[in-house]
């Protein structure tokens, strides 16, 4: 008991379960991580791409309305360029005005616009153009107005600038020709490097430098828009504009005179900030007032969902592909050398209990008990029913043999007794009669023995209970048995402590005491004692049978139960029993329910006890 008890708690980390779950748990924690560092890679980056393409389809789209408000005096006929957009972005588009009347929308007609304008489209007044030559001060390039070019004035502008690139090129000055929305042709050096101001001179002509008249027409409407600002600024209303590239019309940026650049000398440089602001935002005031009429008015610009929600927006890049085959192949690598490795620390033990139990019963093989988890309990169970086994096959030998003698013994006294009276040398008087008998009788103590021990091996054993009084059974007992103890000089006497009451069977009950006390008498010598005692003992009740005789030895204790052992081997069936009465005696009080169990003293005697279930005394419910 304690063996088992002992074997029985494992250490929790040994525990075959516990490092299943641990396997499991490192498993799943691989793929976890795996997955979660793919999906946070491929999802950061994607997210990344797609941001960058929503603002770069954003910037796209405010671009396109705002250079379709700068060549456009309203927002007649944008419907198409919206729905056209919003076909390639994805996006949903929708311009109204500030009041929220709809202009145009790529959205189907009662569909709510979003919570607030995604930003305000005035060509006027914007900071998201990046072209080159975008007004800093807000104003977009393409709006033209007044300063738009004539066929005539291009073609001869075309026919400069084609000769300053002629003349560029012999001092290998590699230069491009652009034009700006107005129609004036740029000479521009092709690489970073700028024209050096010798070639400058030489190829310069002075054409592309002077104001056409149309745009000198608009450069002196600017001048009168200005005057009065110029005035209230304290500025002289006729400063007169430099030109450049930076020419309204041409690349979009006014420039004040040479006055101001000398007030911001003679003045310091802070008041020279002051005044240049000043007059920059006078002309920037007249600037805006003078092309206001050429352009849309200013709508705010929606921007949405498209309705197309499954169409991709990106698509797994092959680095990315690679990373989650690469991470999937790591898990399943690792999983599958977990897994052989728990496998194979499993079934090996398993393996070893497999061919051991293959073996042939005589061989009774153990396997080594190399784990102390679960596995390892039950090759330590395996070899202990293995021992048992063995055990087991060396009484039924000695079982096999046992009941050949019993059997044999009686038979051969018949036998030879029978075949001397047939021969005529003895006769059959009442004294052989009577031997014959008691050979009959021995053999038939022998048969009724092993047929109640089949009955309680096979279960069949049948039992009437009923309440039995304690007392009343020992003194049954007693006097079945008190010519034997007077034959034998025994004293047999009983005792009982209280009135306990049994649920019992008692002729099965009356059958195992008197197998103890024949067993107790026939050990005790003359002048000895036998006692039945009784006694309650909570739902139990206890009834011994206690003698002075020899004892048993301690190392035969274990044995007293067993079916056809005896302490001494050469004891006969008269003089030492059959060896089978004790374990009747055990299997009778199992089947009540009960336990059996010996104690004894050698050269004092011994005592049997048997616990049975208690009954209530009738009157007593």
């Amino acid at each position: 008991m304690n063996r088992s008890s002992t074997r029985t708690r494992i250490p929790l980390r040994k525990r075959l379960l516990v490092r299943l779950l641990i396997a499991s748990v490192l498993i799943a924690v691989c793929s976890v991580a795996a997955t979660a560092w793919l999906a946070v890679t491929t999802t950061t980056r994607a997210l990344r791409e797609e941001q960058g393409q929503a603002l770069a389809d954003d910037m796209d789209i405010l671009a396109r309305l705002s250079g379709y408000a700068a060549t456009h005096p309203d927002w007649t006929g944008v419907e198409a360029t919206v729905r056209e957009l919003s076909a390639r972005t994805g996006r949903r588009i929708a311009l109204t005005t500030a009041d929220r009347r709809p202009l145009a929308d790529s959205a189907p007609r009662g569909t709510s616009l979003p919570p607030s304008a995604a930003a305000t489209v005035d060509p006027l007044r914007t900071d998201t153009y990046s072209e080159p030559g975008a007004q800093l001060s807000g104003t977009d390039p393409r709006v033209v107005g007044p300063y738009r070019l004539t066929a005539l004035e291009r073609t001869k502008l075309d026919a400069a600038a084609r000769a300053r690139q002629r003349c560029l090129s012999r001092y290998g000055v590699d230069t491009t020709v652009t034009h700006t929305p107005s129609g004036r042709p740029v000479v521009t050096a092709s690489d970073s490097t700028a024209i050096s101001g010798y070639a400058l001179d030489e190829c310069g002509d002075g054409q592309l430098d002077t104001p056409a008249p149309t745009e000198e027409k608009a450069l002196t409407a600017l001048q009168g828009r200005a005057g009065g600002c110029l005035t209230r600024a304290g500025l002289d209303p006729d400063i007169p504009l430099v030109f450049g590239t930076g020419v309204p019309g041409a690349s979009g940026r006014a420039r004040t005179l040479a006055p101001v650049w000398a007030k911001v000398v003679a003045g310091g440089a802070d008041a020279g900030k002051t005044t240049l602001r000043a007059a920059q935002t006078c002309f920037e005031t007249a600037r805006r007032a003078q092309l206001d009429p050429y352009v849309a008015p200013v709508a705010e610009l929606f921007l949405g969902v498209g309705d197309d929600l499954a169409a991709p927006r990106w698509v797994m890049s092959p680095a990315n592909k690679a990373k989650v085959v690469g991470a999937a192949g790591l898990v399943l690598a690792v999983t599958v050398a977990v897994t052989a490795v728990v496998a194979t620390r499993l079934v090996r033990p398993l393996r070893a209990l497999t061919e051991a139990a293959g073996q042939p019963p005589d061989r009774h093989a153990r396997v080594p008990v190399t784990t102390q988890d679960e596995t390892g309990i039950l090759a330590e169970a395996f070899n202990d029913l293995a021992e048992r086994r063995e055990r087991l096959e060396a009484q039924r030998k000695a079982l096999v043999s046992d009941v050949a003698h019993e059997l044999r013994s009686p038979l051969t006294n018949i036998r030879g007794w029978l075949e001397v009276t047939r021969d005529g040398l003895v006769e059959p008087d009442t004294e052989l009669l009577g031997a014959l008998h008691e050979e009959a009788l021995i053999l038939q103590r022998v048969i009724d023995d092993l047929r109640d021990l089949a009955a309680a091996d096979a279960g069949t054993l049948r039992l009437h209970r009923e309440p039995v009084p304690a007392d009343d059974l020992l003194a049954q007992v007693a006097a079945a048995h008190r010519v034997a103890a007077d034959t034998a000089a025994v004293r047999l006497r009983t005792e009982t402590e209280g009135a306990p009451w049994l649920d019992a069977d008692p002729v099965r009950l009356r059958q195992a005491l008197g197998n103890l006390v024949t067993n107790a008498v026939r050990h005790t010598p003359p002048d000895g004692t036998v006692t039945l005692t009784a006694r309650g003992d909570g739902d139990r009740v206890v009834l011994e049978v206690a003698d002075t005789g020899t004892g048993i030895a301690a190392e035969d204790l274990p044995h007293v139960f067993e079916r056809f052992w005896r302490a001494e081997k050469s004891r006969s069936r008269r003089t030492g029993g059959s060896g089978l009465g004790l374990p009747i005696v055990r299997h009778l009080t199992v089947a009540h329910g009960g336990t059996a169990q010996a104690t004894s003293t050698p050269g004092a005697g011994s005592v049997f006890t048997l616990r049975l279930p208690a009954a209530t005394a009738p009157g007593d419910g």
